[in-house]
């Protein structure tokens, strides 16, 4: 559907995508931080635990002085164990440091003198990220402790690399983010979904009102075009006007009609009304709409049975009309002057057979899209035809014939 109306409801929908997709963005930008800044938090204290295991049962066994402090460090699982941990006198009065057994991560023994130091001469326990001999992130928790008199004396430095715990919270960011992207393509396409489904409604009254207008410009084409015929007929012709007359005043009501079922089609469209059913003869509504056509020149024979069916007449006239136009339009055999038309009415059935040059196989469902026309109508006849059989529960069939021309079959369900 093109028009300025279809385009602003067409930006409305980019607009309303793009709003929910931002606001998605903004919220995700949000959220990913604080989940990334959580996991490095955490594992950042699972470290710190793992490292105060180690200081807090090494000052436990300090409570000592003398030999007897480093033989119980010795003895002890933990000097056997990673983290590996020192016992440094920080710059307090020197005293033989120790070291526990298993070299697990080299570390510069300044860097580590340091970090002792800093912690005796402040008395308070302290974490530090540092790096290692070869280069990875090592993270250092050192405790001070005190003799007997409150001084401090020394500290217990522990330190274990972080590079797994580095490398797994690095994997994490990267899914985070991947998940991030994911979310916010699958956030675009649904709030598109969703705007689509929401502007839905507008696009289709957008979409009736510009049938209905089609579809009264189609129609009443040819009952004007008559009209104008007949009229032109009296004018040159007086002795005419009498017969004439009754003809016109038909094809005005034929146009009043043909309003009226176009009034009725847009409301059975938006569903605020049902179909006008009641007993039609077929037979006898066929004859006389072909009665009231301009033939334009074309002959059109009728060959009717008795047939009844349960419809709404003007509907019905309506669809019965776009068959006979389309069949005097583009049925005529190339060269001859007049076209030929044959009408059967039977059994619910009314065919409409021409000797035209055919349908194109190639046409398929194309030939009932609507302003899809092999000539130069506006392609609105056959879609509406299809449609009024469809609404009563029938159908619309067409097949060339074997000696050349179409033939459309109209069916409908018959009444008992």
């Amino acid at each position: 559907m093109r028009g300025p109306a279809a385009d602003r409801l067409r930006r409305l929908r980019w607009w309303l995508t793009a709003l929910f997709t931002v606001a998605n963005t903004v919220g995700l930008l949000i959220l990913a931080p604080i989940v990334i800044g959580l996991d490095a938090q955490r594992g950042t204290a699972e470290i710190d635990n793992k490292l105060t295991v180690v200081t807090a049962p090494a000052l436990r066994l300090l409570d000592d002085s003398g030999a007897l402090v480093f033989a119980r460090v010795s003895k002890d699982p933990l000097n056997a164990h990673c983290p590996q941990f020192a016992i440094l006198p920080g710059g307090a009065p020197a005293f033989k440091e120790h070291f526990s057994a298993l070299n697990c991560t080299p570390v510069d023994r300044k860097v580590l003198d340091d970090l002792a130091t800093q912690s005796v001469s402040t008395g308070s326990t302290l974490f530090a990220d540092r790096k290692a001999q070869n280069g990875d992130p090592i993270r250092v928790n050192v405790a001070p402790f005190t003799n007997t008199s409150g001084q401090p004396v020394g500290a217990v430095v522990a330190w274990m690399d972080t590079d797994d715990q580095l490398t797994s919270h690095q994997r994490l960011v990267i899914v985070i983010l991947a998940v991030c992207v994911l979310l916010i393509v699958a956030a675009a396409l649904v709030s598109y979904w969703l705007s689509g489904r929401a502007i839905r409604p507008a696009m289709e009254a957008l979409e009736q009102q510009e049938s209905l207008l089609a579809d009264t410009a189609h129609d009443l084409r040819s009952p004007i075009a008559g009209l104008r015929a007949l009229a032109e007929t009296a004018a040159r012709d007086p002795e005419q006007r009498a017969e004439l007359l009754p003809r016109t005043v038909r094809l005005a009501g034929r146009m009043g009609d043909i309003i009226d079922g176009l009034l009725v089609r847009a409301r059975l469209a938006s569903g605020v009304e049902q179909l006008a059913m009641q007993p039609v003869w077929l037979d006898q509504l066929v004859a006389g709409v072909v009665e009231d056509l301009p033939t334009d020149g074309a002959r059109i024979s009728l060959v009717s049975a008795p047939s009844m069916v349960r419809a709404d007449p003007t509907l019905l006239q309506r669809a019965i009309g776009n068959l006979l136009d389309n069949a005097m339009r583009h049925g005529r055999t190339p060269g001859a002057d007049q076209a030929i038309v044959t009408v059967t009415v039977a059994d619910g059935r009314v065919t409409v057979a021409d000797q035209g040059p055919g349908i194109d196989p190639t046409a398929g469902e194309d030939l009932f899209e609507r302003f899809n026309s092999g000539g130069g109508s506006t392609g609105l006849g056959l879609p509406i035809v299809r449609w009024v059989a469809l609404a009563h529960g029938g159908d619309l069939k067409v097949y060339n014939a074997d000696e050349g021309g179409a033939i459309f079959e109209f069916h409908l369900p018959t009444s008992q």
